[in-house]
């Protein structure tokens, strides 16, 4: 006697826990020190080499991944999202207040990219950038606040 298979109304559908996105480096260990120093990424619980080769940091509970880049032609080629197309950035952090974490980065040294704003999306923003150029992003929902 076979089991019927369950059809996916009949199961429960499994839950995202999480996502890490993955910056491409050429320095892992360089990566790893400004994430921790300047971002505030303390929490280092994968790093493969040696060579530093690829880690993961955590804060607050959210992950960022690094992965060595060291083919000399993807090195060439390789651009961040922004110069493919204007106002895109690599990541993108909802937080939960903008304003202090702005004031956190800057005080760590953060290389602003641009200034804390209210955007006309109803989230109030500021962009730092790697040292890989890779544009970030935090932005507070503020119709979530209202």
């Amino acid at each position: 006697m076979t089991t019927p298979t369950p059809s996916p109304a009949d199961t429960p559908a499994p839950n995202l826990l999480a996502h890490a996105p993955v910056l491409m480096c050429k320095d892992v260990q360089a990566a790893v020190d400004f994430w921790r120093d300047k971002v505030g990424f303390g929490n280092i619980r994968t790093f493969f080499g040696p060579p530093p080769s690829f880690a993961i940091l955590d804060r607050d509970g959210l992950s960022i991944m690094l992965a060595l880049l060291d083919d000399p032609e993807a090195l060439r080629t390789y651009q961040p999202h922004w110069k493919l197309r204007d106002m895109t950035a690599q990541c993108y952090f909802w937080v939960s207040d903008a304003k202090a974490l702005y004031h956190e980065l800057k005080l760590r040294g953060a290389p602003i990219d641009f200034e804390l704003c209210d955007q006309p999306w109803g989230c109030r923003e500021f962009g730092i950038q790697d040292l890989e150029h890779h544009d970030i992003v935090f932005g507070q929902d503020l119709a979530s606040d209202a």
